[in-house]
C-alpha cells in the first residue's frame, strides 16, 4: 500500500542549530504512528514542516505517493492534512458550529453554508463518536470536549491525515482513554494519525508504530508490539533510564505546614479555592492531583505569597498566620523557610534575559552571603552558580549564558537548584517536569525524593497523574476549587480519575 506520508532526507536549520538532519519517515495509511523524543529532538520542527509552518531547507515530502510542496497550512489542509495543537485554537465565545466552520464558511451568504455545515457536523459526530452540542459556546465546554471540536474542525476540512501534538496534557485519565477510542475509530475508518507525545505509556497503548528522534535525527522506528517503554526511553536519551521512581517508604514526622479553611477569589470575582484544609509533614510528599484549572495553581500562588487570600489560617512550623488579617508575600515566605518552584518557570521562575548566575540567586539577592558591603559579590555568586551547575548537571555549564538559551529541562533545573539549595523546610512544587524531557524527569524526581528523605515537607502539584502516583506519599484531589478526596498513591487510577472529574468520594 502507498504510504500516507513519506519524508525523504528532510533537513532544517535555524542559524547554527541543525534541527532536522536527513530525516526519513514512512507513515502507513490507516495507522496510528507515534513520534517521541526529548525536548529539542526536532519533533515539533518536523511536524511544522509537514503542516506548512516551516519549509525544509532540503528534502522531499510525499503524500499518497506524490511529491508535494507544502508552502503553508492552507496547502497542507488542501492535501488532507489536519493538526490539533497542544494549545487549542478556538474562539471561546463562538459556538461549536461557528468554530468548526471558521475560515471555511462557504461564501458571502452564510445561511446555506451553515445549514449544510450543521448536517456535515452531525455526520462526522456520528461516524467518529465525536458527539458535542453544536450550539454550545466553546468556552463553556470542558477541555475534553474542546479537543473534540478541534478534531471535528480538521475532519470538516477533509483531513485524512491528523497530527495531534501532546493531546492528553489537559485531560483526565477517563478523557484520555476516550480520546484513544476515538483515534481507533478514525484509524478503522481509514484515517492516518500522527501522535506526538512524551508519555511512553500512551505510545504503548495507542500506536501501531513508533519513531524515535534524538538530537535532530531519526534514530529508530519500531512496531509498537515489538518494543518496550524501557527500549524507547533508552533510544530517546542514548542511555539506560530508570522509568520508575526508586524510593523507600516515607517516614513522616511533625507537621511543618497546616492549611485550614483557605479560600481565594480571583480578579474576576470568582472563588477559585474553596475552604481547603490539609497538612504536610516533614519527610513526606503530599501530591495534589486534578485537571488543570481546578484551583491548584491559585492554591500554590497563595501559599507562596504571590496571591492574596480571602480567609483561612496557615501554620508554618507551628507559627500561625491568619490570612483574613495578614497578607503574605514571597519574601516573607522565604523568610519562613518555604521554597517555591512555580508552575510557569518563564512567567514566575526566571528572567530569561538574565544570565544563569543572576537567575541562580533570584529572590535571594538580599542574602548577606551574596553581598560585599553595599554591592553584590559577583565573584561569589558566579562561584555558587558553578557549583549548582555541576551538582544539577545543568547544560551547557556556563553561568554567563542567557537563561533563554537553555533548554526547558535545564531551565527547570536552574529553578530547582536555586530553591532546593536554600534547604527549605517546606517546598512548594508546581508541575516539576512540565515540558521536560525524560532524562531530566529522572533527575528531578531523584532530587525531590532526596529532599523528602532529608526530612523536608513537599507539596507537589502536577497534572500528570502518573507523576503524582510515583512521587507522592499521600494524594489529595482537587475539583472546582475544593479538595474532594484523599487517597493513597496506590489507589485505582479509575477511582482517582472519577474524583478528578468531580465524582466525589469519601475522604479516607
Amino acid at each position: 500500500m502507498t504510504p500516507a506520508i513519506e519524508l525523504r532526507n528532510i533537513n532544517k536549520s535555524f542559524g547554527p542549530v541543525h534541527a532536522n538532519k536527513d530525516i526519513d519517515l514512512v507513515v502507513k495509511k490507516g495507522s496510528i504512528h507515534g513520534i517521541i523524543g526529548e525536548n529539542g529532538a526536532g519533533k515539533s520542527t518536523l511536524m511544522s514542516i509537514l503542516y506548512g509552518f516551516y519549509q525544509a531547507d532540503r528534502g522531499d515530502i510525499l503524500v499518497d505517493g506524490k511529491k508535494v510542496a507544502i508552502v503553508d497550512s492552507k496547502a497542507a489542509i488542501s492535501l488532507g492534512i489536519g493538526m490539533v495543537h497542544q494549545h487549542f485554537m478556538l474562539v471561546d465565545n463562538f459556538t461549536v458550529l461557528e468554530n468548526v466552520i471558521l475560515g471555511a464558511e462557504g461564501g458571502a451568504r452564510l445561511s446555506g453554508g451553515v445549514s449544510a455545515a450543521r448536517k456535515e457536523l452531525k455526520r462526522l459526530e456520528d461516524d467518529y463518536e465525536l458527539r458535542v452540542d453544536p450550539d454550545a459556546p466553546v468556552g463553556e465546554l470542558p477541555v475534553g470536549l474542546q479537543q473534540r471540536v478541534e478534531i471535528l474542525k480538521a475532519l470538516f476540512r477533509g483531513a485524512e491525515i491528523l497530527i495531534l501534538d501532546e493531546p492528553t496534557g489537559v485531560l483526565t485519565p477517563a478523557e484520555a482513554d476516550h480520546l484513544f477510542k476515538i483515534l481507533e475509530v478514525l484509524k478503522n475508518e481509514g484515517k492516518t494519525v500522527l501522535l506526538i507525545t512524551h508519555k511512553l505509556r500512551e505510545i504503548m497503548a495507542a500506536t501501531d508504530t513508533v519513531s524515535v528522534m534524538r538530537r535532530g535525527e531519526m534514530v529508530a522506528t519500531r512496531n509498537t508490539s515489538e518494543t518496550s517503554m524501557e527500549e524507547l526511553a533508552e533510544l530517546m536519551v542514548g542511555r539506560s533510564v530508570l522509568l520508575q521512581v526508586d524510593k523507600k517508604p516515607a517516614e513522616p514526622k511533625d507537621k511543618v505546614l497546616v492549611v485550614d479553611g483557605l479560600s481565594v477569589t480571583d480578579s474576576r470575582g470568582v472563588q477559585v479555592v474553596k475552604n481547603v484544609s490539609f497538612d504536610v509533614r516533614a519527610g513526606e510528599i503530599v501530591g495534589i492531583a486534578g485537571v488543570s484549572g481546578n484551583g491548584q495553581s491559585e492554591l500554590l500562588e497563595t501559599l507562596s505569597g504571590i496571591r492574596p487570600a480571602d480567609r483561612g489560617t496557615i501554620w508554618i512550623d507551628g507559627e500561625m498566620m491568619d490570612l483574613a488579617k495578614q497578607d503574605l508575600d514571597p519574601a516573607l515566605m522565604r523568610e519562613k523557610n518555604m521554597g517555591h518552584v512555580p508552575e510557569d518557570r518563564h512567567r514566575m521562575g526566571l528572567v530569561t534575559s538574565f544570565s544563569e548566575y543572576e537567575n541562580a540567586i533570584l529572590g535571594y539577592h538580599n542574602d548577606p552571603d551574596y553581598s560585599n558591603g553595599m554591592f553584590l559579590d559577583i565573584a561569589r555568586i558566579r562561584k555558587v552558580a558553578r557549583t549548582e551547575i555541576e551538582k544539577y548537571d545543568i547544560r551547557p555549564p556556563d553561568p554567563m549564558l542567557k537563561t533563554a538559551n537553555f533548554s526547558g529541562g535545564n531551565q527547570q533545573k536552574i529553578v530547582l537548584a536555586r530553591e532546593i539549595e536554600r534547604d527549605p523546610m517546606v517546598l512548594l512544587v508546581g508541575q516539576p517536569t512540565r515540558g521536560v524531557d525524560i532524562g531530566a524527569i529522572e533527575f528531578i524526581h531523584k532530587r525531590l525524593i532526596e529532599l523528602r528523605d532529608a526530612g523536608k515537607g513537599i507539596l507537589l502539584v502536577s497534572v500528570e497523574l502518573d507523576e503524582i502516583r510515583s512521587l507522592a506519599d499521600r494524594v489529595l484531589v482537587m475539583f472546582d476549587g475544593s479538595v474532594v478526596g484523599e487517597r493513597s498513591p496506590d489507589a485505582d487510577e479509575g477511582e482517582l480519575g472519577l474524583l478528578m472529574a468531580g465524582v466525589h468520594g469519601e475522604t479516607v
